[in-house]
C-alpha cells in the first residue's frame, strides 16, 4: 500500500577506477556526430562510447549506469580536461 519512488538500477559497468566525474562527450569535426562514454586521460579517448541524437540519449547513458544526470550536463572530452 505504501508507495515508494524507485531508484534507478544499473544496467551496467563502467570501467575499473571511473565514475560519474568521468563522463564525457565529444563531437566529430567531420560529420557533427556526438558520443558520451568515459574519458580516459592518459590514452586521451572514451571508453564505453556511445551515439547521441537527443538529450534523452544522455539522459539513458546515466540511467543505464544507475546515475540520475547532472544538470548542467555532461563536460566535453578534450585535452587538460
Amino acid at each position: 500500500m505504501f508507495f515508494r519512488k524507485k531508484t534507478p538500477q544499473a544496467r551496467w559497468r563502467q570501467p575499473e577506477g571511473m565514475g560519474i566525474d568521468d563522463v564525457r562527450t565529444e563531437q566529430s569535426i567531420c560529420t557533427g556526430e556526438k558520443t558520451i562514454g568515459f574519458y580516459d586521460r592518459h590514452r586521451n579517448l572514451l571508453l564505453h562510447p556511445q551515439l547521441v541524437r537527443t538529450p534523452q540519449d544522455i539522459a539513458d547513458f546515466y540511467h543505464g549506469y544507475g546515475w540520475e544526470p547532472p544538470a548542467a550536463g555532461p563536460r566535453e572530452a578534450g585535452p587538460g580536461q
